[in-house]
């Protein structure tokens, strides 16, 4: 399988426009648009498309995150964040249009967001990142983009992955986690395709 963007090159920076956050005084929202995404020649017997964008390179502590006078460090040990969890994504749905399932910031969360007819969306971890927020804290489902620390000195890598699978749905219901897509998906995977974004508010920041 192959994966490709019209929006950025794998290895390459995302487009603050793809972003939840971009550079500001020190960060601002950004356009929070999911990028387009378009993916070829699964295996034959595929049934349905699972579609995920992790960053791998979230602090494994907050103590420094967002703090002026202080960095992230670099060799701070990294976690994943979920940004996008997508499943049962019919077999003739091959692309999705920039903007097509995100377009801006929804304060407390998008709970229905657009996805291909019979698709289903999980939760993205910006729902534990608002947690308590009196403005913002709520369940967040569909895509919602990069906005890494902006003191951290570490770029993030975003991993989009689409994975084909022998089964026309899976048993999943809106706002399900990274955990139990990956459940349900054991067993079921033919392939798979990747395309690595990369993203910083950190001008100064190390890849």
């Amino acid at each position: 399988m192959q994966l490709r963007s019209d929006n950025f090159q794998h290895g390459k920076a995302i487009p603050s426009k793809n972003a939840f956050g971009k550079p500001g005084d020190p960060v601002a929202l950004s356009d929070n648009e999911n990028p387009h995404l378009a993916w070829k020649d699964a295996p034959a017997g595929t049934r349905s498309f699972v579609l995920t964008c992790i960053d791998t390179d979230v602090p494994s502590k907050p103590d420094d995150v967002n703090k002026p006078g202080r960095s992230v460090p670099a060799d701070l040990p990294r976690v994943e964040f979920a940004h996008w969890l997508m499943a049962n994504i019919p077999v003739e749905c091959v692309e999705l249009g920039e903007g097509a399932c995100s377009e801006g910031i929804t304060a407390r969360g998008k709970q229905q967001p657009f996805g291909p007819p019979g698709s289903v969306q999980g939760v993205n971890d910006y729902t534990g990142w608002f947690a308590g927020d009196a403005e913002m804290g709520g369940t967040y489902l569909g895509y919602d983009g990069p906005c890494p620390p902006w003191n951290d000195t570490l770029v993030h890598h975003y991993h989009f992955r689409v994975y084909a699978l022998d089964t026309e749905k899976l048993a999943l219901k809106p706002g399900f986690t990274l955990a139990e897509l990956r459940a349900a998906m054991s067993g079921h995977v033919l392939a798979e395709a990747a395309i690595t974004g990369t993203y910083s508010i950190n001008p100064h920041a190390v890849a």
